[in-house]
């Protein structure tokens, strides 16, 4: 297997600090990964770039729960997207969609052109239209890098099949990184089955924070409770296993 691209989802300055640790070759940054990603801030930005040599990709995405953006919300993903290339982004990744799940050009387009240049990566909501080649089409047209995807599924190992025919559609016209559910036990396996050249995965480790233990009867985090006692880091090691992996 020649080398595979490792790109590491990243949702802090500690995050990046442990992927690079362990031998990834890019990051995404992002904010807020249990809600899928969302703009991270400035200052994040400048720690990582101060401390870590490795490409930063960052995520514009001014709130969860869908693609279709206001006006205002747009506003906000195109000043983000300016300060954060200002910032050092080497990199931008965002959706922009209609209503009906279709490709949203003009708002695609607008984007990047605020990149200059830059590499621009489709994310996920690709995995939500209801035409995958008529958007990767779209896309291709507009000039956008890569496109980040599961093949439609919840988890990408249900749909190598997808993916596989992703990228024989795309014919080197656009990149095509798989990514969701990619493990150490299955990195190979989506490698080896779809053709890639580049993979996209999370990996996280538990963290204590004993801060908290005075009163666990406290919870910050709303209705879903999570656990205020620990957060969650990446683990470089696992990084490191999976770099060997696909070396």
């Amino acid at each position: 297997m020649s080398h595979i691209l490792l790109e590491i989802c990243c949702g802090s300055a500690e995050d990046v600090l442990e992927a690079a640790s362990g031998g990834a070759d890019r990051v995404e940054l992002s904010s807020s990964l249990f809600l899928g990603g969302l703009t991270p801030s400035l200052g994040t930005l400048d720690v990582v770039k101060k401390h870590c040599s490795v490409p930063v990709m960052a995520m514009v995405r001014p709130r969860a729960g869908g693609f279709a953006y206001t006006d205002t919300e747009f506003e906000v993903a195109c000043e983000d997207a300016r300060l954060l290339l200002e910032h050092g982004a080497d990199g931008l990744v965002f959706g922009f969609l209609h209503e009906d799940g279709t490709v949203d050009l003009e708002r695609t387009e607008a984007m990047i052109r605020i990149a200059g240049g830059k590499p621009c990566v489709f994310h996920r909501a690709l995995d939500v239209v209801p035409d995958w080649k008529s958007a990767l089409d779209s896309l291709i047209s507009l000039g956008v890098t890569r496109v980040l995807t599961s093949g439609q599924r919840s988890d990408v190992f249900f749909a190598l099949d997808t993916v596989r025919e992703m990228i024989e559609y795309a014919s080197g016209r656009i990149e095509v990184m798989p990514g969701a559910g990619i493990t150490l036990e299955n990195a190979e396996k989506v490698a080896a089955v779809t053709g890639c050249t580049q993979v996209h995965l999370a990996c996280h480790r538990s963290v204590p924070d004993l801060s908290v233990t005075n009163n666990r009867q406290i919870y910050y985090g709303g209705a879903l409770y999570p656990p205020e006692d620990r957060f969650d880091l990446i683990d470089r090691d696992y990084v490191a296993a999976v770099r060997g992996r696909l070396n």
